[in-house]
């Protein structure tokens, strides 16, 4: 059991991802400087390129729109979490509002989607591990999923063969995430923590008591 680390963990996470339709990337590839760069910097969250190619996917014949979509997403209203958090949930779900003149000069609103609710296999699905963020300090979760680029779940796994492993020290992770690096968190839509041989999951903001298996 001596040899049990927590990356025998995250692996099995991988490759459970991996057996759903997922991709799989290890973070250090995907950095400004990887071998496969989606960032230009640590502090930025959103795979960008894979977040565009999929809404020019989703919204074909609308590129202005999708690029000007794509700066709303990004473009922050509040400094509350929970109500940006809230934001951009509604334009995940509902599409991202942008005007535009129509042929005629009228001007028009058209709801670009980020994510194809009606075609699943239309979208991106990325799971990352190792993924490094910037922020008020410097953290690495182990693994987050991602849809189209976009940073939706994040699991936190501990090693079971460490007896100060525990369910509850992976929700003080979270916190701790929460507090160094906010960015994450403003579309995240459930995070999961784990001690190796049990897992739950809630919103990033339930207390622990309210993280079910």
């Amino acid at each position: 059991m001596s040899s049990f680390t927590e990356s025998v963990v995250e692996n099995a996470v991988l490759e459970y991802l991996a057996e759903l339709g997922y991709a799989v990337e290890y973070g250090p590839d995907l950095a400004p400087d990887g071998a496969r760069s989606e960032r230009s910097s640590f502090e930025q969250v959103y795979l960008f390129g894979l977040l565009r190619s999929a809404a020019l996917r989703i919204n074909p014949g609308h590129a202005d729109l999708v690029d000007e979509a794509i700066k709303r997403l990004e473009r922050a209203e509040s400094q509350d979490e929970m109500a940006e958090n809230a934001r951009v949930h509604r334009l995940l779900i509902e599409g991202v509002p942008v005007e535009y003149r129509d042929d005629a000069g009228a001007v028009r609103t058209i709801h670009v989607k980020l994510i194809d609710f009606d075609e699943p296999e239309n979208n991106n699905w990325l799971a990352v591990n190792q993924f490094t963020v910037v922020g008020e300090k410097n953290r690495r979760p182990d693994v987050v999923v991602f849809v189209n680029g976009i940073p939706l779940g994040l699991m936190e796994l501990k090693n079971p063969a460490d007896e100060n492993a525990t369910l509850r020290g992976a929700w003080n992770q979270l916190q701790t995430y929460r507090t160094d690096i906010p960015a994450l968190f403003t579309p995240n839509v459930v995070s999961v923590i784990s001690d190796g041989t049990s897992a739950a999951m809630s919103s990033f903001s339930a207390g622990f008591e309210h993280f079910a298996p």
